[in-house]
């Protein structure tokens, strides 16, 4: 088949180097955002996706909005869209140019957590499995008729940057099971039960501030799901804002955001139910460090308080 892959963030390589790798089919083309600013200076800099199909020699386009490349994209005349990460909505008008339309691949086990953020809400929520749904792209956001599902359990000390990689292996393996199914013409349709969705809302930088009125181990999993992105931090005695990468749960206690003890691997500090040992950390304009080697460059006490 002849095939278009949509897609800007890495989650999308394993897919497209599995179809790159196919010998019955062709990816004619990748579609990707536009390059974005980034970095201190703001310079234009193309997604990860467009650098990973330059350096490929496929052909790229980068529209600012998808309909803008509608002509280009009915010449190539292709079979199927595939759709991973591509962080942009595609009109029905795109949808319906391929012959066997669009199928996307998404990092959660819909119709649970349909948005913008599925790995890093299954952690944070303290689920134990997670996994990887091929679906058809339908004008409603993953909410498409499902192909294939696999079940994926979620490593106790997992966070959003490890457990990325492993539901983008099983998912290309998966998509690649759908894509033989389309092209062989048993492929199976299962609507999606609305009634059971849970929707998840894109992340913000005030979604990594540390409430320390939760219990610990609802802020130990919030760490795990927001890191890297947006990072979960709170603010010292001296105003100096923490970000706190690495965790442990004990069974202490005391009024909460009070450190309790700055000894041994990290400063402990209570919660709503428990305290956090803080075992990696970066406190602001420094470089990621452990616990135990940040109590000794910085004076603190128990008794003193975190916000």
């Amino acid at each position: 088949m002849r095939i278009v892959f949509f897609g800007s963030a890495s989650i999308g390589f394993p897919v497209l180097e599995a179809l790159l790798a196919g010998a019955q089919d062709d990816v004619v083309a990748v579609v990707t955002q536009p390059d974005r600013p980034a970095g201190r200076k703001q310079q234009l800099t193309p997604c990860p996706v467009k650098l990973f199909a330059q350096e490929r020699g496929l052909p790229v386009l980068s529209p600012e909005k998808v309909k803008e490349s509608l002509p280009e994209l009915a010449q190539l005349n292709a079979d199927l869209f595939v759709v991973v990460a591509y962080g942009q909505y595609i009109p029905q008008s795109v949808l319906t140019l391929p012959a066997h339309g669009a199928i996307n691949l998404h990092p959660s086990l819909l119709p649970r957590y349909r948005g913008s953020s599925p790995i890093q809400w299954a952690l944070a929520n303290g689920d134990t499995a997670t996994g990887v749904t091929i679906l058809y792209v339908s004008e409603k956001m993953d909410a498409g008729d499902i192909i294939l599902q696999r079940e994926i359990p979620i490593d106790p000390e997992a966070t959003s940057f490890t457990l990325e990689p492993v539901l983008a292996e099983a998912g290309a393996q998966l998509l690649m099971e759908a894509v033989e199914q389309i092209r062989a013409g048993t492929v199976q349709r299962h609507p999606q039960d609305d009634a059971a969705a849970i929707e998840v809302r894109k992340l913000t930088k005030e979604d990594g501030r540390l409430d320390w009125t939760q219990p610990a181990d609802v802020l130990r999993n919030r760490i795990r799901g927001f890191t890297p992105w947006p990072g979960c931090f709170c603010e010292m005695p001296d105003g100096q804002r923490l970000k706190v990468l690495r965790v442990a749960v004990e069974a202490q206690s005391g009024l909460p955001g009070d450190i309790l003890d700055v000894s041994g691997a990290g400063l402990l500090v209570a919660a709503g139910e428990g305290a956090l040992r803080l075992l990696d950390v970066q406190p602001a304009g420094k470089k990621v460090m452990d616990g135990a080697s940040y109590l000794r460059g910085y004076p603190l006490a128990p008794g003193m308080s975190l916000a």
